[in-house]
């Protein structure tokens, strides 16, 4: 297994740079959900598209002129509702049907040619040219920043800027990876006890549900896709007014509860689990 971490990082944004953040989200989520009408298909797993080349191929170039995102917006938006896409059609192929995915939380995915680190700001592309945000960093050292960003062990991996419409916060979550001299991955050695090796952090928040310090990141774009899904099933046995609908409206409801219980984190709080 890879050595990957997530260092949380919160931006200093000049109010005259916040509008092109929020419109480059904008768009970037329209060219996501574009990708995902393309790539998904409501009468066959088989016949959806889980090749980002075949989705860029035939995108890409609608998309730019549709747009005024960067080439590499453009494509990491295509990919990563080639990615979403793919994750559905695993679901179904195990008979958990789910319907096309679609995007609405605020975040946008940059690779290393569209951010730029430096060791107290990063750049940025926008719809309006690169802008530079400062870090905010806690006072205590090493913080996660400088042990995974700026060490020369870890090297930079394609990331994800969200915003906490809450505070009004725009915040990197920046993944890394461990590599070796000869820029090779590190992997982690086994042992007899593997499950109680290693602890790994979690952090819980609204908009980003969970970031793991292995680089996992979880949004809430599958959240939502959930709740939508919740929603409509509700409506169509509301509209049968039948005894068997209500029936089965009162086990949706069973459900759903159980599920918001799992899922939903309550506020931002921390947790930590063991890797596997």
């Amino acid at each position: 297994m890879e050595v990957r971490r997530t260092a949380p990082v919160k931006l200093v944004v000049p109010d005259e740079y916040r509008d092109d953040l929020h419109e480059t989200a904008e768009q970037s989520l329209y060219c996501a959900n574009e990708a995902s009408d393309y790539c998904w298909d409501n009468t066959h797993y088989e016949d959806c598209v889980t090749s980002n080349v075949t989705a860029r191929d035939a995108l890409y170039d609608r998309l730019r002129e549709e747009t005024e995102l960067t080439a590499n917006l453009v494509q990491e938006a295509i990919r990563r509702a080639v990615h979403a896409v793919d994750s559905g059609v695993d679901r179904w192929k195990n008979g958990k049907r789910t319907n096309k995915p679609e995007f609405t939380s605020w975040s946008m995915v940059y690779d290393k040619r569209s951010a730029t680190f430096y060791r107290n700001k990063i750049s940025l592309s926008t719809v309006n040219g690169r802008i530079e945000c400062d870090f905010e960093l806690p006072a205590d050292s090493p913080t996660p920043y400088e042990e995974y960003v700026l060490s020369e062990e870890y090297e930079f991996r394609t990331s994800t800027l969200q915003y906490d419409q809450a505070t009004n916060d725009f915040y990197f979550h920046v993944k890394t990876r461990k590599v070796d001299e000869d820029g090779e991955a590190v992997e982690i050695e086994g042992s007899d006890d593997t499950g109680h090796e290693t602890v790994l952090g979690i952090d819980l928040g609204v908009n980003s549900l969970a970031v793991a310090s292995t680089g996992t990141f979880w949004s809430g774009d599958e959240y939502d896709h959930w709740i939508h899904e919740f929603e409509n099933r509700r409506a169509e046995m509301q509209q049968r007014g039948t005894q068997a609908a209500h029936n089965a409206l009162l086990r949706l409801g069973k459900r759903e509860r159980a599920w918001r219980k799992q899922y939903t984190p309550h506020g931002r709080q921390r947790a930590c689990c063991r890797s596997d």
